[in-house]
């Protein structure tokens, strides 16, 4: 038996540093593992902010040569001049509900499953039952009609300018605002059917006759598709969620069937309902939260705040005529606990509250 040789020796040329390697080079933050070239809300950054701040490019900021992409008719990205509305810093905004692509599906999820087992229960216990005639005929006629306002509003307002503003940070908000327009009309067209299909009394094709031809829901109508026509991003997402949403969406949603529901035998439509109510809450306080910023620009703030007092001079008129003609759908309900008066009185003191929260102007007409 031969004797073990010896491992055979291999030669590997030394590596020689020569401080021209990529990353040999040292800065302040060179040894740091988190991104730096933001400054975060608070002391650590969010998720939220590491996957949405700057994914969007400006040259203002991070693109020294200028758009690398633009539109066949000569703007570049995404242009400033889709608002009249002007920043010092449009980077300056953020979601305070911190919605990103995960809590979009996590956050309507829950919502739908909500929903769902809600018009499960009421089926199991034949809870339709119980409902007076008159209020079931008003759930047919206008919750049915409600749900054309909702699904127009995430279509043509909502979704056609979820790309038009000029960071990462406002679209992404916008999106998701439409993902909740979009869920709550859906939702609102699945217990239109559920009804349809458990009571022989509801007329479940009603609702469309009531907002193309009811007299008392054409001055909304009319108001929801004139929002489908503004152009500029901003002042459409000022007038829908501010102004619109103030007069019309919370006095309907709010003021009335949340609050006459339960004396009609009604357990059901104000959780379905109560999730839109939710969602505008959230929609709400980024809206907020963008203008607040708007008017408080130390450079444009004035000229901001000039600009809102033009917008509601036009669309504050419309929506308080179109909730005043709203006002017959109040004496329709066997229970009515609350007037028109009352309703509308709350619904713009609410207004008031979320123009004073932004530094705007009252309007005059809200006096009268």
């Amino acid at each position: 038996m031969s004797a073990p040789t010896e491992p055979r020796e291999r030669s590997f040329p030394s590596i020689e540093f020569t401080d021209a390697e990529a990353g040999a080079k040292e800065f302040p933050s060179s040894k740091s593992r988190k991104y730096n070239y933001y400054q975060p809300a608070k002391k650590r950054a969010t998720t939220y902010e590491d996957v949405t701040v700057d994914v969007q490019p400006d040259p203002e900021r991070h693109l020294t040569q200028g758009w690398i992409y633009g539109f066949g008719d000569g703007p570049g990205g995404y242009p400033q001049e889709w608002t009249a509305t002007k920043s010092s810093n449009w980077h300056a905004f953020l979601d305070p509900n911190e919605e990103w692509d995960q809590t979009i599906y996590r956050n309507n999820s829950a919502v739908v499953h909500q929903v769902d087992l809600c018009l499960q229960n009421a089926k199991r216990a034949r809870a339709y039952d119980v409902w007076n005639k008159p209020w079931l005929k008003f759930i047919e006629r206008n919750l049915g009609a409600w749900m054309h306002a909702e699904n127009g509003l995430a279509l043509h307002v909502f979704t056609s300018i979820q790309r038009s503003g000029p960071t990462n940070m406002i679209n992404t908000a916008v999106a998701v605002n439409a993902a909740h327009k979009m869920r709550f009309a859906q939702d609102l067209a699945l217990f239109n059917l559920d009804l349809a299909e458990a009571e022989d009394d509801f007329d479940g094709s009603a609702h469309r006759d009531v907002w193309m031809n009811a007299p008392e829901w054409q001055p909304v109508r009319e108001t929801v598709e004139r929002l489908t026509a503004v152009g500029d991003w901003c002042q459409l997402l000022f007038a829908t969620n501010i102004v619109f949403e103030q007069l019309v969406g919370s006095l309907f949603r709010s003021e009335l069937v949340m609050q006459v529901a339960a004396g009609n035998g009604d357990y059901i439509t104000p959780t379905i309902v109560g999730t839109g109510e939710y969602d505008y809450d959230r929609d709400l306080a980024y809206t907020r939260n963008l203008f607040r910023i708007l008017t408080r620009d130390e450079t444009y703030g004035e000229s901001n705040k000039a600009l809102l007092n033009e917008w509601m001079a036009v669309w504050v008129p419309r929506c308080l005529d179109a909730a005043r003609a709203l006002q017959p759908i109040w004496s329709q309900p066997a229970d009515k606990p609350v007037t028109f008066a009352a309703s509308l009185d709350a619904a713009i003191a609410k207004f008031r509250s979320v123009l004073e929260s932004i530094d705007a102007d009252i309007p005059e007409e809200l006096n009268q």
